[in-house]
């Protein structure tokens, strides 16, 4: 005997009110558990190498292999940061089940190669990836009750990959904005209320178990006005033209280099996986090992304890990332552009004294570098200022940051991002 349909009205309830509860339930758990992870495996590479630096040279290579490897083979859609694929989820019509941009099993797998890169020393972040995460989590209820056609699709996508933002960085504000800025350039933004839901519920989440805690803790800085012109002006143009050349070169790489050495890439890219991860290796021989990982902690002491970073800390961590990031392994590149940004505002900082306080200029120069970088300004200063508690920095930060992509267009045109996501609408088009 089978059990009796629920009435259409009782199962278009059941179906929303299990997609807006248990998917940001999901996706903050997500957030912790991958939060928790990078902790330990980063503690775990840090140790090992501080040890025996010279393992280095074979971890990094190896693990750049392997991992890309995996990512091709078993996982397809999970290299790089994740945000370009939701992107072009974002744009596609329909997605096919099974698709290789947003699923639970890639979400599972995503969330594994980005801790395997973390282990291994890559600079790479997990925010990034947590946007993918997010989008995938949210995206499994389409298709299921009510939720059946593209609006509500992309709505899903939005309101996962905002809650993913914003629980990584325990940035609810910079969450919204990042689904407004920069997931739908393309659309009307409609999805307030359930993506607001989404975040919300997502980041209680990560914050019952991870505490009520700012990404790099308390900022008392100011900057004084108008003296703080300069400093805006140098910091927004500095960050800009480095995030814009960072772009630059990533969407370079990702349209496949000409000549012999492109082709080489292209025919064997898990050898080239494994040079990149042999030159970070000798990177990170040359400066200390100060370039591996996310970035956190330099960032942190630089811009909390005004400690003097390596002059070379900025460039090299920025090679770094970009050879991590161009590597074919999974990873997000926000966390290590924050340390980009610390590095290059530190050298601001020795070169010009007079231009404001040591923790400004580094303040400044990250939302900068992340706005060159991303070309989403708003979710840029918001990202920092959220992340410091320096809401006394608003309008130096939000100024900054508008310098900053708007010098970073002059260099790189295309948003890196949506440069990015037009491979994957290609495979998909």
């Amino acid at each position: 005997m089978s059990r009796p349909a629920l009435p259409p009205s009782v199962s278009h309830l059941w179906h929303r009110g299990l997609a807006w509860s248990l998917g940001p339930l999901l996706i903050g758990l997500a957030a912790v558990a991958l939060a928790r992870g990078a902790e330990s495996v980063g503690a775990w590479n840090q140790a090992l190498l501080a040890a025996r630096p010279w393992l280095a040279l074979l971890i990094l290579p190896g693990g750049f292999m392997l991992l890309a490897w995996l990512a091709a083979r078993f996982a397809p859609g999970t290299q790089g940061s994740g945000i370009p694929q939701t992107i072009a989820a974002l744009e596609i019509e329909e997605l096919p089940r099974p698709n290789t941009l947003l699923s639970l099993r890639i979400a599972a797998a995503k969330a594994l190669l980005t801790l395997g890169g973390l282990a291994a020393g890559a600079s790479i972040g997990r925010e990034g990836p947590m946007v993918q995460i997010g989008a995938s989590i949210m995206h499994a209820f389409h298709g299921r009750g009510p939720f059946r056609d593209a609006e509500q699709r992309r709505i899903f996508i939005l309101a996962g990959g905002a809650a993913g933002i914003a629980a990584a960085f325990n940035t609810p504000l910079a969450g919204i904005m990042f689904a407004i800025e920069e997931l739908s350039k393309k659309y009307v933004f409609n999805a307030n209320s359930s993506t607001l839901i989404t975040v919300i519920v997502s980041g209680l989440i990560a914050l019952s178990v991870l505490g009520n805690y700012t990404y790099f803790g308390h900022t008392g800085v100011s900057l004084a006005w108008p003296d703080g012109v300069n400093a805006i002006l140098v910091c927004g143009v500095a960050g800009g033209a480095g995030g814009g050349l960072f772009s630059r070169l990533m969407q370079m790489f990702s349209r496949g280099l000409p000549g012999r050495f492109g082709a080489l890439i292209r025919t064997h890219p898990f050898y080239f996986a494994a040079a990149c991860g042999l030159m970070l290796a000798v990177l990170g021989l040359a400066t200390g090992g100060v370039v591996f990982g996310t970035g956190y902690e330099p960032s942190r002491l630089t811009l909390q304890q005004d400690v003097v970073l390596p002059w070379y800390f900025g460039a090299a961590k920025l090679a770094a990332t970009l050879l991590s990031s161009v590597s074919g392994i999974a990873g997000g590149v926000f966390a290590p552009s924050l340390a980009v940004g610390a590095g290059i505002g530190d050298n601001l900082a020795a070169l010009f004294p007079a231009l404001g306080p040591h923790a400004a200029v580094i303040l400044l120069v990250m939302a900068s570098y992340l706005a060159g970088v991303t070309r989403a300004p708003v979710t840029s200063f918001i990202i920092m200022m959220e992340m410091t508690d320096s809401h006394q920095m608003l309008i130096p930060l939000m100024s900054a940051s508008v310098i900053a992509a708007a010098i970073s267009k002059l260099v790189c045109p295309v948003p890196l991002y949506h440069g990015l996501a037009a491979k994957f609408l290609g495979e998909h088009g």
